[in-house]
């Protein structure tokens, strides 16, 4: 920040993403396409740039090539001004091994660290979305003289056993505990049927998180982990501090949107994430000119709607070409309804192609399948989940240029 402490963005890109499958089948996690145009690690990397934090290091590395190429053509901020971000694979500098978890991954990379000399270093997460103004969480962190905070989001106990868990202290900012997917966890001081769950997000003071790094690596038992070892640990030193997410506002929001967040893990949250974009009055906003979303878009002509074709309660991307019909659907560039076919509820990804007369419904397709004229996919769940991937709440999803049958 201009005339600020000196802060450096980690963004922690390098998980594997097996329950995101098939989508992650060749690709990182955080390479994954979202909202018909951009991919999920452009929501981080859009908050931490909006905030103002200018240089900014994606770790990265399984299947990180799409991830890399992404990040290099699009990311692409001011040499004069000495503003970067730059994916950093792992790179064995330590020995030969890869990163062994999260914390591993910054330790190994410290010398992007000892290079820039920062004051504060955030560390988020690459693949959740959400708008967030890290100028926020930065300057409670700096007022309360925390050598670690971490967001968390109000949530209710009943769902407490999916997250980490924030435990408070009595003064509801200073934190006593992490717990890991605890059955039946306190509530919160204030809201007693809530609980904070750990959204993934940290800033530390420079010095606090190099000493820890450092304890962590030399520690045998560790799981080297951010939220499972480096938390606990300056939690019991009494360093900690918790960011209520909910405190966050930034610029050009609405009551239904403020404070929205979404782990896209799963295969069902991907989708009910997508199904949150397109009602009259979204639940999340993409149209948000004040806090905007950044990407690399690819020069294609306007979506073109013909011989009847139609869409409604969608978002259709440049390039589309529709002669059936769409509802409640978000569709990539490029991709093509034929006369006849029907899309409902359904997710479609780059050059995706629906031949005369199928029927999709409540799907995922990657970039570049085709279904045949005729086909269904949807329809008959029973059959589709014995010939594709189908999440616990029956959403089919096929990958790269699958088959369908």
């Amino acid at each position: 920040m201009r005339g600020g402490p000196a802060v450096l963005g980690i963004v922690l890109a390098g998980g594997e993403g097996k329950r995101l499958m098939p989508l992650t089948a060749d690709r990182a996690k955080p390479a994954v396409p979202f909202g018909g145009a951009y991919r999920l690690v452009d929501f981080v990397l859009s908050n931490l740039v909006n905030g103002d934090i200018m240089r900014i290091c994606v770790l990265t590395q399984y299947k990180s090539h799409s991830l890399d190429r992404h990040i290099t053509t699009t990311w692409r901020m001011s040499n004069l001004l000495g503003n970067y971000v730059t994916p950093v694979p792992a790179q064995q500098r330590l020995g030969p091994r890869w990163f062994l978890g999260s914390a591993d991954a910054i330790f190994q990379s410290l010398n992007l660290v000892y290079d820039e000399q920062p004051d504060y270093i955030v560390v988020f997460g690459a693949d959740h979305v959400y708008r967030m103004d890290p100028r926020q969480m930065l300057r409670q962190h700096i007022d309360g003289g925390a050598g670690a905070t971490v967001a968390g989001i109000r949530i209710p106990r009943s769902e407490a056993s999916s997250f980490g868990i924030i435990t408070p202290d009595t003064d509801g900012v200073s934190v006593e505990r992490f717990l890991e997917k605890p059955a039946d966890p306190p509530g919160l001081p204030d809201d007693p049927d809530h609980v904070y769950a750990s959204m993934g997000n940290y800033i530390f003071t420079t010095k606090v998180l190099i000493d820890a790094l450092h304890q962590d690596a030399d520690d045998t038992k560790s799981v080297h982990d951010m939220g499972g070892s480096i938390l606990p640990m300056l939690t019991e030193l009494g360093q900690v501090q918790v960011y209520d997410f909910d405190q966050n506002h930034v610029p050009g929001e609405t009551a239904r949107d403020h404070g929205y967040w979404r782990d896209v893990g799963t295969l069902d949250a991907y989708y009910d994430a997508h199904m949150d974009l397109i009602s009259v009055h979204p639940v999340f906003n993409l149209y948000n000119r004040e806090w905007p979303l950044y990407t690399f878009t690819v020069q294609r002509p306007p979506a073109k709607f013909v011989a009847g074709g139609i869409a409604s309660e969608s978002m259709v991307a440049p390039g589309c070409i529709i002669t059936g019909q769409v509802t409640q659907s978000v569709l990539s560039p490029g991709v093509v309804v034929e006369a006849g076919a029907v899309v409902q509820g359904s997710v479609l990804h780059d050059n995706v192609r629906i031949g005369q007369g199928a029927v999709v419904r409540r799907a995922i397709l990657d970039k570049n399948t085709v279904v045949p004229p005729g086909a269904t996919v949807g329809v008959n769940l029973e059959r589709d989940r014995e010939l594709y991937h189908a999440s616990a709440n029956g959403i089919i999803a096929l990958g790269k240029g699958q088959r369908v049958l």
